[in-house]
């Protein structure tokens, strides 16, 4: 039962189970591309090579023609909706399981369904919470689960968008890794996923409009970067589960530091990316076979 309206946000109990389709070929010369934008030295994938767990948000691109979106740059999210026409898109949280690697050369197909829309009231206003449910297919089968939250604000160039409320972040971590931002990781980021998104490259948009004070780094990257140092630490297990929860925006310029440690005797660990100023930007946990 959705919950009562906040202000004019119309009722969205005909989005849940919003279904939609899309296939895509995992190509070689993508998988290269998001490794070139990681700094990997990896050689060139040949046809039948694993991809990376995760690396499947570099393909199924959201190809809608460019008078087709907003303002912000992004194409309306669930469904085209008139409801969310006044807010502007952030990624929220993610949950993966990863049942078996998808292939260089394989056809595969995605299947999203919406499964909740959700208003909310926070201390900026009136939010909607949705999540997004997403199965992928290759000529095996299922490959990957994946549930995405996103959290849809209204624009206020006054709000404090900086994240100084976020924890601080763990001390006495075993694992630790830095990796440099400049607007360049950005804009191949985006030329790799598709993404239009404003808040990644255009600044006079993202600090007047969106309010914040520079060039948004992704979430999906910040993820792939946690992802990424799992499974340098991974032992040579096979990732099965990753799942994390976007806390505060980063910005481009500072590095970014990644901390994480081991748990349950090392068949798991958590993952933690950190602000310049010392507080968490997102929390993360994976699991190993």
């Amino acid at each position: 039962m959705m919950p009562a309206m906040l202000d004019d946000i119309p009722p969205l109990d005909h989005l849940i189970g919003l279904k939609t389709t899309a296939t895509d070929t995992v190509t070689a010369a993508q998988v290269q591309r998001l490794a070139a934008t990681l700094n990997r030295d990896d050689p060139w994938p040949r046809r039948g090579d694993p991809v990376p767990p995760g690396w499947h948000i570099a393909f199924f691109p959201n190809t809608a023609r460019t008078d087709a979106l907003g303002s912000d740059g992004l194409l309306r999210d669930l469904g085209d909706d008139p409801a969310f026409a006044a807010f502007n898109r952030m990624y929220a949280g993610q949950r993966m399981r990863f049942l078996k690697p998808l292939r260089v050369g394989e056809d595969v197909t995605l299947e999203s369904e919406i499964v909740s829309a959700t208003p909310k009231r926070g201390r900026s206003g009136d939010l909607i919470f949705a999540t997004q449910r997403s199965r992928i297919s290759g000529p095996d089968g299922v490959a990957t689960e994946d549930e995405r939250d996103m959290v849809f604000v209204r624009p206020h160039p006054d709000a404090n968008r900086a994240g100084v409320d976020s924890p601080p972040a763990p001390e006495n971590t075993q694992w630790r890794k830095t990796v440099a931002t400049n607007p360049v990781l950005l804009f191949r980021f985006s030329a790799i996923t598709f993404n239009p998104h404003r808040i990644h490259y255009d600044y006079t948009y993202v600090t007047g409009e969106e309010g914040f004070p520079d060039l948004v780094v992704h979430g999906p990257l910040t993820m792939i970067l946690l992802l990424e140092l799992a499974r340098e630490h991974s032992g040579g297990r096979a990732l099965t589960e990753f799942h994390m929860r976007a806390m505060a925006p980063l910005f481009v310029g500072p590095p970014v530091t990644l901390l994480g440690n081991p748990t349950d005797g090392g068949k798991a660990c958590e993952l933690w990316a950190v602000t310049p100023q010392g507080r968490i930007a997102m929390a993360a946990g994976a699991s190993f076979a």
